[in-house]
């Protein structure tokens, strides 16, 4: 009797592994961009008026994907957009001359985890626009609200990332200083899409930083402003 009590035992917890696992949502798969292609000046807009116009985004099929969302954040200002479709193409209308950057986010069963693509970046044109400005810096470290040990010389690293759709990319003034970042530290050539500099900080202060990318036609953008703390 013991043994028939423990094969009944054994069958039931294997029955109720079994039906744990059956309710475990299928988890969606990234979604790979195509288009607009990164670092594109998408010329291939549909003009709706002198302000806008419409850009058809594109991606590939995800697995166990019920719906997606696409984020689309212009650079200029920061802001951003969600866009839900139910399919793998949207056409969204979007101001001229602006920087944008786009990701797709694959959203499956309830209890799934919402999976994301990369994050591609593209310049859409507006009429008569031969020259763009540099897409935003983007400032790798110190990220915003950290805290930051200096070397035995007081020194840190500013880092960021740089890229322009024109290829003509100059040079970055680094602004830096304790109040509001508006202090010229220095002015750096550009060399590669990675760059990093020193400065030297004090101990226990709260410091602003800015990069702005300058082309060779004078055009600039600015990536806006972080603070730091140091230790």
């Amino acid at each position: 009797m013991k043994k028939i009590a423990l094969l009944f035992v054994g069958l039931f917890l294997l029955l109720s592994n079994c039906t744990q696992e059956e309710l475990l949502p299928l988890e969606p798969g990234a979604a790979t961009l195509i288009s607009p292609e990164n670092n594109e000046t998408c010329l291939d807009g549909n003009s709706l008026n002198d302000m806008q116009s419409n850009v058809n985004f594109s991606w590939s099929n995800s697995v166990n994907t019920l719906s997606y969302e696409v984020l689309v954040t212009n650079l200029s200002t920061q802001s951003n957009q969600v866009y839900p479709s139910s399919s793998n193409q949207i056409t969204i209308a979007l101001n001229k001359s602006e920087p944008y950057a786009w990701i797709v986010k694959s959203i499956g069963e309830v209890g799934s985890t919402v999976k994301q693509s990369e994050q591609w970046k593209f310049y859409l044109a507006g009429d008569a626009i031969i020259n763009y400005a540099p897409f935003p810096p983007e400032l790798l470290s110190p990220r915003s609200g950290a805290n930051v040990t200096p070397d035995i010389n007081n020194l840190i690293s500013l880092n960021w990332n740089a890229s322009d759709v024109d290829g003509d990319l100059t040079k970055f003034e680094v602004y830096f200083d304790q109040n509001d970042a508006t202090t010229l530290n220095t002015v750096i050539e550009y060399k590669t899409q990675e760059t990093i500099t020193e400065v030297e900080v004090e101990n226990n202060t709260t410091y602003y930083w800015k990069i702005i990318a300058i082309d060779a036609n004078n055009n600039q953008s600015s990536s806006g402003v972080y603070a730091f703390r140091t230790n």
